[in-house]
């Protein structure tokens, strides 16, 4: 497989960029493999003899390839991407409104947290639990992405994988600090 790389305008996107289908669901290998090819094509012992031009967009392009391939390999990056991309901004410094049933979660996980934080075995369940609620968030993510084209719905997703994940992080720390 050869990758043309072509100077990145303003309308091209990252997915163009390394030749994949704009979707949630991303072929993580064939990430790679893009990536590597141009990185291959824009590494500056490549354009030693080149001019200061081409040397130049040599450069840009290495430096949007790391963007996109940072951008794409984080769900939550690449989510947001996607959202943003077909005019939905999550709003995520103005927008902190969640559903009710979700805010009860999260305080029922911080109880918990607080309440058994000597507790390994609790806090591994409850990381479980944690876990399985990041696994069934993705897979709501991808169908309002990939399925339901509701880009509304998946910047509010996106949202709550953010608070989910930033708990994770504190849980896993918790764990961390037992062991």
């Amino acid at each position: 497989m050869s990758v043309v790389v072509a100077n990145p305008s303003a309308s091209d996107d990252y997915f163009n960029f390394f030749g994949l289908n704009q979707q949630f669901k991303i072929d993580l290998p064939a990430l790679d493999q893009a990536y590597l090819a141009v990185q291959k094509e824009v590494h500056p012992d490549r354009h030693v003899r080149g001019s200061d031009a081409e040397q130049r967009l040599a450069m840009q392009m290495a430096t949007f390839a790391n963007t996109a391939i940072q951008t794409l390999k984080n769900p939550i990056q690449r989510g947001l991407y996607i959202c943003q991309l077909h005019g939905v901004d999550a709003k995520l410094e103005t927008n902190t409104a969640m559903p009710a049933a979700f805010l009860m979660k999260q305080m029922e996980w911080r109880e918990n947290l607080d309440e058994q934080a000597e507790d390994l075995p609790a806090l591994e369940a409850l990381m479980t639990e944690v876990e399985q609620s990041k696994q069934d968030t993705l897979a709501e993510i991808a169908q309002a992405i990939d399925g339901a084209k509701n880009y509304v719905r998946a910047a509010e997703l996106l949202r709550g994988l953010l608070f989910i994940d930033k708990f994770a992080v504190e849980l896993d720390d918790t764990i961390a600090a037992l062991i």
